[in-house]
């Protein structure tokens, strides 16, 4: 129990840490903002606490089943790390800065081009925006980009390496999966099979709906602003992250189908061969 409180508060001032860093980052924080980072970081902090520290599930998915979590959490973490560092480099610019910058801006033009997601990106921009508004933009969305991609190829990797989800034990999808219900009807591989599925394909087409959208409703409520740095780096951050982890919960429930059905046809084969020597 001790254990286990422990890494729940350990888990919470991390996740504290994520929330308040381009805060912490960004010059010219004003109290206002301070304030809501604040209560944001104690109502995330207070769910991680009772998420972890308790023995039955609750809403974070694969709670049992490392390193799932901390890769998702590492790619959150970076990206918005990255992102305010190069935010913060528009007005204190430092040898850290301009390398992130400028590796940023060679990622950037080199997946912009038509209808690439960091294009769709930079269409979301007012036809107003300057310049220099546009190649942070581009650099950011770039960067983010990247780090999305890196970390479903890290994931991958992990997966066949230590035999995830079975390499640190068994795997209960009760505790890891507590938003699915197996009793809900149907075949419980046929309905992992269908969520993995439908989660690879809203991660793959959402980088391209989200700009898309935002383009479409522009014309009624007005063009999006990412002038603000905190705006940039979240609206980015979001816009990377989410469709990975789709592509990872999509990769792991397909993953746990596969386990299931294995598992099935083993017992099948047991119970046949138990058959034939009797």
């Amino acid at each position: 129990m001790i254990a286990r409180l422990a890494g729940a508060v350990l888990r919470a001032i991390l996740v504290v840490m994520l929330i308040a860093t381009p805060a912490l980052m960004l010059p010219g924080t004003t109290d206002d903002a301070a304030q809501i980072v604040t209560l944001i970081a104690i109502f995330a902090a207070a769910l991680v606490i009772f998420e972890y520290a308790s023995s039955y599930p609750g809403l974070i998915e694969f709670r049992d089943a490392p390193p799932f979590n901390r890769i998702r959490f590492l790619s959150l973490f970076l990206t918005v790390f990255l992102l305010a560092t190069m935010a913060r480099g528009q007005s204190e610019p430092t040898n850290l800065t301009m390398l992130v910058e400028a590796v940023g801006r060679l990622i950037g033009h080199v997946i912009d081009f038509p209808y690439s997601p960091v294009r769709l990106v930079v269409l979301m921009l007012p036809p107003d925006a300057t310049v220099a508004q546009i190649e942070l933009v581009r650099a950011s969305a770039g960067l983010a980009y990247l780090i999305s991609l890196v970390t479903l190829a890290l994931f991958l990797i992990v997966q066949r390496l230590i035999r995830w989800p079975l390499g640190s034990g068994s795997f209960n999808v009760w505790v890891n999966l507590p938003t699915f219900d197996p009793t809900a009807g149907g075949d419980v591989v046929e309905r992992l099979a269908r969520d993995a599925r439908f989660n690879i394909a809203l991660g793959f087409m959402l980088p391209f709906v989200v700009p898309a959208v935002v383009n479409a409703a522009s014309s009624l409520f007005g063009s999006v602003s990412l002038e603000s740095p905190h705006t940039l780096i979240w609206t980015v951050a979001a816009w990377a992250f989410l469709p990975a982890s789709l592509f990872m919960r999509g990769i792991a429930m397909g993953r746990i189908a596969a386990m299931i059905r294995d598992k099935r046809k083993r017992a099948a084969e047991s119970a046949d061969g138990d058959l034939l020597t009797v």
